[in-house]
């Protein structure tokens, strides 16, 4: 995330984060302070973006800042390359070497990891994470905090439900259900995730 921030235009990038003052630094970052205190010093910040990985968690705190009108900018690195028409909302992310074509829309606090490809007219819906060298093919829809792993992709014209998960390197060619973990060529399901 510093990294796309920074590669798109950020002057200073200063990370919080709940483990501390356990943890201390996030690589070669310090950490400044636990989410209280990234509250107490809002004012001076300029935009906040969330880098959490828990799909669900991301997206509640997306939608607590937005509520209380904290700026969730749209980070795109440089070397993405995203259609003009794409529509992408606030909170999310988007690293380099991805490629987004015309007619898709990004929901807020999506994360479209390193090299992702995402072709046109799909959906992808809030709190999503499409991790690094995913292929999604056109007219694909992705739902809410649902989690599309590693190296897998997902051909043209189907849908991922909301809360599902796709394992590393699985080949999807059905529809996946709500709340259901896919993996493997063909994916298949091999659990409920609905607690």
């Amino acid at each position: 995330m510093a990294d796309t921030a920074i590669s798109a235009g950020w002057q200073e990038v200063v990370f919080f984060d709940d483990a501390w003052p356990r943890l201390k630094r996030n690589g070669r970052q310090q950490i400044e302070g636990d989410s209280n205190r990234l509250m107490e010093m809002r004012e001076t910040f300029s935009g906040i973006a969330l880098g959490i990985g828990d799909n669900k968690i991301r997206l509640s705190i997306t939608e607590k800042f937005l509520d209380i009108g904290l700026m969730l900018p749209i980070l795109v690195h440089p070397r993405a390359c995203i259609a003009s028409d794409v529509i992408i909302e606030e909170g999310t992310v988007v690293f380099a070497g991805s490629i987004i074509q015309p007619g898709t829309k990004i929901c807020k606090a999506v994360i479209v990891n390193t090299g992702v490809t995402i072709d046109h007219d799909c959906v992808v819906e809030e709190g999503a994470h499409i991790s690094p060298g995913v292929n999604i093919a056109g007219h694909v829809s992705i739902g809410k905090r649902s989690w599309i792993g590693i190296g897998s992709s997902i051909k043209q014209g189907l849908a991922v439900g909301s809360d599902s998960i796709v394992g590393a390197g699985a080949v999807v060619i059905n529809d996946i259900d709500d709340y259901i973990t896919a993996v493997g060529v063909p994916a298949n399901c091999i659990k409920y995730n609905k607690l």
